[in-house]
């Protein structure tokens, strides 16, 4: 019988690591827990917004500000992964054919200390550039400077103002860095691009110990929802590598679902428990429509938290259901809002499994600590 066991276990792990390497990670060193203390520390870096105003001295003053942030947030945490929340550019402002410059630009911190991330996309990520009616007066069009980067430009004309499309993005982004675990998803779930699971297995590597799954919101060139195609194709990645629901998952993407509006705290009231959170702001700004996916979701066991950005207002975890819907807090000096910036910190240890979360501040400082599963 105990033969049978470990026959079955070695199954399932070949199965799974064949689905997880065949969409492209197939390269690199499996994610795993640190041995010894079987802990795994996440980062999550939301809304960025690199780019933005490219053509003043106040924008590239914001993109040094937000290297800052991430730097006090790396430094102090010494996450063992990162994830890009999206909104990592603001393309609408990006006046320059190669978006990638800036999208490297804003990855740099966390390739420099050598940490593995992987990234979703957000609204701001691929939207077309706007042209400032300002450049049609008197003073006309400036001129485009475009930003050092290792990365060399396609085309003869390397700085127009085509704009970059999702996937030329996530392309770049894995060809030109092998600590990159994001992957460009399966076309079927196009225009959506960030669809895909990553695994993290125990400290002995042996199994799985969490599963993490990133989902395309949407937005930019295409309406901010997540599809219908998109649930079933989690549904059916889910339980094909986790039938029994005995590996813990959580769930990445930018753009809150409607379920969160249902338990948001009334704006600009002091968040109460079971919530937990320091700033409401505003109103939760949710995807268009709802195509399934909140109950698979919810009807799954294993899957314990929602992590998303968007609202830059916003940082509260609160229960739903089964499981727990929380924002990140905002990390860019780009987009909206003077709220002070941070990341929100995600920790799982093993034996036994914990799932905890709290917020890193760029001033040192942390506060929100939650439980979110033990």
């Amino acid at each position: 019988m105990r033969d049978i066991s470990v026959l079955l276990l070695l199954l399932f792990l070949l199965l799974n690591l064949s689905l997880l390497s065949a969409s492209s990670c197939k390269d690199k060193s499996p994610l795993r827990m640190v041995s010894g203390s079987g802990r795994f520390k996440i980062a999550l870096f939301a809304d960025l917004h690199y780019g933005e105003n490219a053509w003043t001295d106040w924008g590239p003053a914001q993109d040094v500000n937000s290297d800052v942030v991430m730097s006090t947030v790396l430094d102090s945490e010494k996450p063992d992964f990162v994830v890009y929340l999206g909104d990592v550019i603001t393309a609408n402002n990006i006046a320059i054919q190669n978006a990638t410059l800036y999208w490297d630009k804003a990855i740099s911190p966390t390739r420099k200390r050598r940490i593995p991330w992987a990234s979703v996309f957000g609204n701001h990520d691929d939207m077309y550039f706007e042209w400032p009616s300002e450049w049609f007066s008197a003073t006309g069009i400036p001129q485009v400077n475009c930003p050092l980067s290792s990365i060399s430009y396609s085309g003869s004309e390397p700085c127009t103002f085509r704009g970059t499309m999702r996937v030329e993005l996530m392309k770049t982004e894995i060809a030109n860095n092998n600590l990159a675990y994001s992957i460009n998803g399966p076309r079927e779930l196009w225009p959506g691009v960030s669809n895909y699971v990553l695994q993290l297995l125990s400290s002995d590597g042996t199994k799985p110990a969490l599963l993490m799954y990133f989902l395309d919101s949407g937005g930019g060139t295409y309406p901010e929802i997540i599809s219908y195609a998109q649930a079933q194709w989690f549904e059916k990645q889910s339980q094909l590598i986790n039938p029994n629901s005995k590996i813990p998952e959580v769930i990445f993407w930018h753009i809150p679902s409607t379920a969160y509006s249902q338990v948001a705290p009334k704006p600009n009231s002091v968040i109460a428990k079971p919530c937990i959170g320091s700033i409401n702001k505003e109103s939760v700004a949710s995807q268009e429509a709802e195509w399934g996916i909140m109950d698979i979701l919810t009807a799954r066991p294993s899957v314990k938290a929602v992590f998303v950005g968007h609202n830059h207002g916003l940082d509260w975890c609160c229960p739903y259901r089964s499981l727990w819907l929380c924002f990140a807090r905002h990390t860019g000096y780009g987009g909206y809002g003077s709220w002070p910036r941070g990341a929100r910190i995600i920790e799982v240890t093993e034996n036994p499994f914990t799932l905890k979360s709290w917020i890193r501040m760029e001033n040192g400082s942390t506060h929100s600590d939650v439980t979110l599963s033990s």
